[in-house]
């Protein structure tokens, strides 16, 4: 068996669902708008630039699940896969993850655990690592717990996640991971197959110089 690694939003997803949730809660009315639409514009563009603090954004991300019990927001997340993320769920992305079915497959982001857990497997991807929110008792505190799976978390999160597994990266003969970030580029590069999908500019170049495949799922 070998290793299927995909990174979710602008990837799997024709669109950022972490954004998208945001944007959800806005027009529900939950978050302000004055207040909270700037803000989540702001951060997504620090992501796409490379700049973003991501333990300030997931203060921004993650407090408003503290403020609502966990009945209320699985409700608001059933609404939100219908009206935002299935649309951005594309025939294309379902083929590609088809193309892996024999293989180990785990989708690897940044976004939490909360939002994206109902997208793996609406993809049929039985693994994910994610960031965790921070829980007790089964209510979410607003923190995170442990490290942030992103940029170099994320190779930190999958060694973790493999070693629990009692496979490290290196017991498989291939390994592919799935991007359109250059924020994944540590996770890029240390897998057999890295993969850049619809890729922002600077994970395009890096990719051409490298000799990495660039495919489109659009």
């Amino acid at each position: 068996m070998n290793l299927a690694l995909f990174d979710l939003d602008n990837t799997l997803l024709a669109g950022d669902s972490d954004f998208e949730w945001a944007q959800f809660l806005i027009e529900q009315g939950v978050l302000d708008r004055e207040v909270y639409e700037a803000r989540n514009q702001d951060f997504y563009d620090q992501y796409k630039a490379g700049t973003l603090d991501i333990l300030e954004f997931l203060d921004f991300q993650l407090k408003p699940l503290s403020r609502h019990p966990r009945a209320v927001l699985d409700a608001w997340h059933r609404e939100f896969m219908a009206s935002k993320i299935a649309p951005m769920i594309r025939d294309s992305a379902r083929s590609l993850v088809a193309r892996h079915h024999d293989d180990l497959q785990v989708v690897i982001t940044a976004t939490n655990s909360f939002v994206t857990a109902p997208i793996a497997r609406e993809f049929g991807i039985e693994h994910l690592i994610a960031t965790e929110p921070e829980q007790h008792a089964g209510e979410f505190t607003g923190n995170v717990l442990g490290v942030p799976c992103f940029r170099e978390g994320k190779v930190r999160r999958l060694e973790d996640w493999l070693a629990a597994q009692g496979r490290p990266l290196a017991s498989f003969s291939e390994s592919w991971f799935y991007s359109d970030s250059h924020n994944d580029l540590p996770l890029l590069e240390r897998v057999t197959n890295p993969v850049a999908v619809d890729p922002d500019e600077t994970l395009r170049a890096h990719a051409t110089r490298c000799g990495w495949p660039i495919i489109s799922l659009d």
